[in-house]
């Protein structure tokens, strides 16, 4: 058997994420103790919130340390097992991080089944993004038939579900992307009623033009300008989940929100969204992702890196919205 790779952190960064922040080592793969299993990993899952760990300021949960592994779910198979609820062969998620092998306690790991889909998609649209976006959307933003939801990061992994739940839900789905050849997937391959380039240098006038009724939810990913170009739109009453700010995560000096009043005169509801909250609700989540996917009602679209040393880059290129969908890598 090979050895075990993989990626520690070498150092915080300080403003963008650099390929100097991580080192890749080796060493042999770990034996499974009493009530742990050995897992290979495939698929290692890049995410936005992985910025957020490699900083020593207050967030939601710890972040890693100097030589930690990069923390990381991924996707992968059983070879060892010394708990009875797993097998060799089972194809499983683990919070394994950056690595291509993980032992661990088998109550960290969630056994899947990938006969009808692909493995890859328990990391992405039935996964950790699926289960944020279905959450973010049943519980806050709550649209109603014929509402006017809006999501910005659209071709992404998490607002690309978000904008088919609308969808499916009755709603009118309006995705903001950067970028034409994404926002013509947004509306041609995923159903949106439209979606806005806000690369195009035209934002305010052509989200006005695409709500033309004002928005009723929004659910955020990127922060910043856009976040403010959207306030000056939304209705009475109208909600927000705020899933993410990734326009601020590589900076020292974090964008000023200048459209803060709307909140006051709209009455708009707005609320973090840790997908870890609506644990004891995970099953609900997946199986609701489960029967749209079996409908046709939810596709995916995923962007691969093949082999765990592009793994630093392909996380520098997805907090700069290179990534079109799901970032993964392929790790054998």
């Amino acid at each position: 058997m090979s050895p075990n790779r993989a990626w520690t952190v070498a150092s915080f960064p300080t403003g963008a994420l650099a390929e100097e922040n991580f080192k890749l080592v080796e060493s042999p793969v770990p034996a499974p103790k009493a009530g742990e299993v050995l897992v290979k990993n495939l698929w290692l899952s890049l995410d936005p919130y992985m910025r957020g760990r490699l900083s020593q300021s207050k967030s939601y949960t710890k972040g890693v340390e100097i030589g930690d592994v990069m923390t990381g779910e991924t996707a992968g198979e059983v070879l060892e097992s010394k708990h009875p609820g797993f097998r060799p062969g089972d194809k499983v998620t683990a919070p394994s991080g950056w690595q291509l092998y993980w032992a661990g306690k088998g109550e960290l790991l969630t056994k899947v089944d990938a006969s009808k889909v692909p493995l890859s998609y328990f990391l992405g649209c039935l996964g950790m993004p699926g289960r944020t976006a279905y959450f973010g959307m049943k519980d806050i933003c709550a649209p109603k038939p014929g509402e006017t939801v809006v999501v910005s990061a659209a071709s992404g992994a998490v607002g690309s579900v978000v904008g088919q739940i609308a969808k499916a839900w009755g709603c009118r789905a309006v995705g903001i992307a950067g970028g034409k050849a994404k926002c013509d997937y947004v509306t041609g391959e995923l159903g949106f009623d439209a979606c806005v380039d806000y690369k195009a240098g035209n934002l305010f006038r052509d989200l006005k033009e695409a709500c033309p009724k004002g928005i009723d939810a929004y659910f955020e990913n990127v922060g910043g300008e856009i976040l403010d170009t959207v306030l000056r739109l939304m209705n009475v009453k109208s909600r927000i989940a705020v899933c993410g700010l990734i326009s601020d995560y590589n900076t020292t000096d974090p964008y000023g929100v200048k459209m803060f009043r709307s909140i006051l005169v709209n009455r708009i509801k707005v609320q973090g969204l840790i997908v870890f909250d609506w644990l004891e609700r995970y099953p609900e989540g997946n199986k609701a992702l489960r029967e749209l996917v079996a409908a046709g009602k939810l596709k995916t679209r995923e962007s691969v890196l093949e082999g765990i040393e592009k793994a630093p880059q392909g996380l520098i290129g997805l907090l700069k919205g290179a990534n079109f969908g799901k970032q993964l890598v392929k790790l054998a």
